[in-house]
């Protein structure tokens, strides 16, 4: 899985990070807390995963558990592959 985060790191910082001196964070770090995505951020981003992977997210699984770091997506998408 460690493609899927690489992927989505790069997809992160290119559409959210603004600049070379853009926020850094870790896998783990939470989006919301270092203010990386805003609601209408989290949008782009299942629009995103949806697309590159073939998954669809359904609106239960719209949270922080799922969303919020590099970790808990790759969990997430992980898991629907698997489904």
């Amino acid at each position: 899985m460690a493609d899927h985060k690489a992927a989505l790191r790069q997809y992160i910082q290119d559409n959210f990070i603004m600049g070379s001196n853009g926020t850094k964070f870790a896998d783990g770090d939470s989006f919301m807390e270092l203010h990386i995505l805003d609601s209408t951020g989290f949008l782009e981003l299942i629009s995103h995963l949806e697309e590159t992977y073939g998954i669809a997210v359904k609106d239960e699984e719209m949270v922080p558990e799922n969303l919020d770091s590099l970790d808990a997506i790759d969990a997430f998408v992980a898991r629907k592959l698997a489904a």
